[in-house]
């Protein structure tokens, strides 16, 4: 019986020996990878090689050019798959990011700067994967089981709306996307991501697949609780009135597909003041507004569909949702919306503009139902 304890116990120490020994082998050759693919602005304080995984800390990027600091991660954990990395594949099995703070922004021209790979960071990753096939007679290819980010935050400024420059941010976000591989493939990707923003016990939640490769994707979106100011830049062009507080829902089905988007849902109002005094809200007088809101219990929920070609130049997806909410807004104040702006409403293939033509026309409609109230 001793004897063959002896024995469980030494091939036991062997088989953990040998994973130890080829995990170590895994790790040491993502370690490698990694340091090849640094870029000028990209620091990291420390680079530890485990018995099972990769761990880097104080990792830092700040773009050359500005010197704008554009993402920092507390740490990162990368877990390889032992069995493919001997194959001369790299699988990893999990790869953790604890506490990222990411940075955004986005000029009054609409040029967006972000924790992306740009042009330069590309051109040597090429680079890099060309020298690995001519080594190795095929490119390296990356498996990627699964990608969390725990605890994140994101902090995006917008200076391109006209006046006050938008700032949104999310907090102690949760990211969670799986089957990942690069060179990228057209395959569905799941999704599920939380996050925390001003508000209400506001939360965003997102859920369901998208395509690395072509960008389109297929998922749910339910917002709770978001504070409706944080929006003013996008709609004071479009409200006269002053919204003093208010908190918004939402839910939508939103699938992209070869850049044209279809987005049904509904959104719903909660608590929204409006200063007493003239104005319109989505061209709507702030006035009748308030009044139905009253009659609601100062709750009201509008529906939208959003559906067009985002390569459109005529197709503006911030105008068209606004237009929507407005002639939503009509149907519900009971102004049949086939009134409004004729087949305007029914897709977008007039574009932006014709929205707007249908919006003006709303207006008027207003203006008359008040004069014969006279």
């Amino acid at each position: 019986m001793k004897k063959w304890l002896i024995l469980m116990g030494t091939i036991a120490l062997i088989f953990i020996g040998g994973y130890l020994a080829l995990s170590f082998y895994a790790v040491k050759f993502i370690k490698t990878q990694l340091q090849s693919l640094m870029v000028p602005g990209l620091t990291v304080a420390e680079i530890k090689v485990k018995p099972t995984c990769l761990s880097a800390r104080g990792i830092e990027y700040k773009d050359p050019h500005s010197k704008r600091r554009i993402f920092q991660i507390e740490e990162m954990s990368i877990y390889p798959d032992i069995s493919a990395s001997l194959k001369g594949s790299l699988r990893i099995r999990d790869w953790a990011i604890h506490q990222p703070s990411f940075f955004f922004s986005r000029s009054p021209e609409g040029v967006f700067v972000g924790p992306w790979v740009g042009k330069e960071k590309g051109d040597k990753e090429r680079e890099i994967f060309q020298r690995g096939e001519e080594k190795r007679g095929e490119p390296i290819h990356i498996r990627i089981d699964r990608i969390r980010i725990e605890k994140g935050s994101i902090d995006f400024e917008d200076m391109k709306p006209e006046g006050t420059p938008a700032n949104l941010r999310l907090r102690d976000f949760d990211l969670e996307i799986d089957a990942i591989r690069f060179p990228f493939i057209s395959s569905h990707s799941p999704i599920q991501f939380k996050g925390k923003t001003k508000g209400k016990d506001g939360k965003i939640h997102v859920k369901g697949w998208v395509d690395i490769k072509t960008m389109d994707m297929a998922i749910s979106l339910a917002v709770q609780g978001i504070d409706v100011k944080i929006f003013e830049p996008y709609y004071q062009k479009r409200v006269s009135a002053e919204i003093e507080s208010g908190y918004i829902n939402m839910e939508s089905k939103i699938v992209v597909e070869k850049r044209m988007i279809d987005a049904p849902g509904h959104l719903e109002m909660v608590d929204l003041r409006i200063k007493e005094g003239g104005g319109t809200v989505l061209w709507i007088p702030a006035t009748t507004l308030v009044s139905l809101l009253r009659d609601k219990g100062n709750r009201m929920k509008v529906e939208f569909h959003v559906k067009g070609n985002m390569d459109n130049p005529q197709f503006n997806l911030q105008e068209t949702f606004f237009a929507q909410m407005a002639f939503s807004l009509a149907e519900t104040l009971g102004i049949p919306i086939k009134v409004v702006g004729g087949d305007v409403i029914k897709g977008t293939e007039k574009g932006a503009g014709g929205l707007m033509e249908g919006v003006k026309s709303l207006e008027e409609l207003f203006k008359k139902k008040k004069e014969k109230r006279r």
